[in-house]
Order: C-alpha cells, then structure tokens, then sequence
C-alpha cells in the first residue's frame, strides 16, 4: 500500500543538490565521506532526503563562516538528540562569539599593516622625490 501522494517525503538526487545548492558532486561525496550527510541508497544511486538537503545546507553555511568540519558535525548531531536543539543553539552562539572574535582581531591587524603600508610608502616616495632648493 503506498502513501498518498501530498504526503510522499521529497527525494533529491545528487544532481539535484549540485545544481540547486551550486556545488559540484564532488563536494556532497565528500561530505557524504565525513559523515555529514547519509543518503539512502536505491541500488548505485544515492537518494537525499529533505533532512540531508538540509543538513547539506548547514554544512556550507558553517563553511562559509569558517568554521571546522568536525564543528559543523557536532552542531548537526547534537539537533537529534534530548534538548538537543537548545543544546545546537548554546553551541552555535558560542562558534558565533569565536568566528566574531576572530574576525574582529584580523580586521585590527589589516588596518594597523594598511597604516604601516601608507607610512612605509610615504617615506619611500619622498626619498625618490628630488629635492628642490
């Protein structure tokens, strides 16, 4: 007996995640690889749910924050299990804190190199420039 059909869970294939998310297959093998996401199979293909869209989905925002693969993992997992959610959110707060740090000290060193970088340059252009009398 099959399911109706409004409440089929949505299949993605591996193309389907490529394209939409922008990525090549490679990349969702590779993540697929560490764990990060786990298709069902059906025969040599590889079938997504709309959980493992998802979690594709966080594992390349977390990316693009720079956070580690091993982070991102456990954020995910920590979602399936007791207050995991609340759990996943104390988590996530604390990497954000991290990254904001992080990135706020770099932004501090580019500007004192920039302001090195226009002193340096000065003086350099001033002893090229001849003097006049």
């Amino acid at each position: 007996m099959s399911a109706p059909a409004n409440s089929i869970e949505p299949e993605f294939s591996i193309t389907d995640l490529a394209q939409e998310l922008d990525i090549t297959t490679r990349t969702i093998r590779f993540y697929e690889d560490r764990g990060l996401l786990r298709p069902a199979r059906r025969g040599q293909q590889r079938v997504y749910s709309r959980a493992d869209r998802t979690r594709l989905k966080l594992v390349l925002r977390g990316k693009r924050l720079g956070w580690p693969l091993n982070d991102i993992r456990e954020m995910i997992e920590l979602y399936e299990t007791p207050d995991g959610e609340r759990r996943q959110l104390e988590l996530m707060l604390a990497r954000i804190e991290q990254s904001r740090a992080t990135l706020l000290q770099q932004r501090d060193d580019i500007e004192l190199a920039l302001r090195e970088f226009d002193e340096i340059e000065l003086r350099c252009r001033e002893q090229l420039t001849p003097h006049h009398e």
